[in-house]
């Protein structure tokens, strides 16, 4: 007889093959490696969010993707090696993107060229500082060409709550 995995074991499996496929290999353990998280569940008892000590990592949307919060952006941003993920900006747009503003095309100084429209990015400073998680508006090669028009929409940036 073999023993039946228990549902957390099952959550922490699921939200980890979803992580490696959203975001790569090895992103499922760098969000999710740590023992102590928090699911919240919908009233279906789906995960929803899962946090911990530190801040939200993860929102689980009905679409099967995950948005960032900004812990589990750090955390992306830690994982992987650049670019991957992440719309660089200069001190310009830093303290913005602190509160949480739009990422603008003119300002976007490097960007992960595989980022595509409505892929979860982080926006992190020139000197690798997480500022931000967001939404790409647009793709990578537009980012970097453009002088107009709003890149990411940030959803949470480091210097507010989450």
């Amino acid at each position: 007889m073999t023993d039946a995995a228990s549902p957390v074991e099952d959550d922490h499996r699921m939200l980890t093959r979803i992580a490696d496929y959203q975001f790569g290999a090895g992103a499922g353990e760098a969000l999710f490696g740590e023992s102590d998280l928090e699911i919240t569940r919908s009233t279906s008892g789906r995960p929803r969010q899962v946090h911990v000590p530190a801040g939200r990592l993860v929102t689980y949307n009905t679409d099967g993707r995950f948005t960032l919060g900004v812990e589990g952006g750090r955390r992306i941003a830690d994982a992987l090696a650049g670019p991957a993920y992440r719309v660089v900006v200069g001190d310009d747009s830093e303290p913005f993107v602190r509160e949480g503003r739009n990422v603008f095309a003119k300002f976007v100084q490097t960007v992960d060229p595989d980022v595509r429209p409505d892929d979860e990015v982080v926006v992190v400073h020139e000197d690798g500082d997480v500022l931000g998680v967001g939404r790409a508006e647009l793709p990578a090669s537009d980012m970097r060409e453009f002088e107009t028009g709003m890149a990411v929409f940030v959803r949470h940036g480091a210097g507010s709550d989450d």
